[in-house]
């Protein structure tokens, strides 16, 4: 009965692990996604040649996507 007991609580502490680490996965994807779209339409508007702002933006979405993703492992 303690072996079940015991599978039992390691399975739902792996899927929520699971679950948090997919969970900032698409954080990120979010974050970076975002900012590059944002960039894109940015310099749809401003009609440059080379998309400078879309490849500061999405850097910048990379940065800030590891910044956070950082912060909650420590966590």
């Amino acid at each position: 009965m303690a072996q079940n007991e015991q599978s039992d609580g390691n399975g739902s502490n792996e899927a929520n692990s699971y679950a948090k680490y997919m969970g900032i996965a698409f954080q990120m994807l979010v974050i970076i996604g975002i900012c590059t779209f944002a960039g894109y339409k940015i310099d749809e508007a401003a009609n440059h040649q080379t998309k400078w702002v879309t490849a500061l933006l999405a850097l910048l979405g990379v940065f800030g996507s590891l910044f956070l993703v950082i912060r909650s492992v420590k966590n």
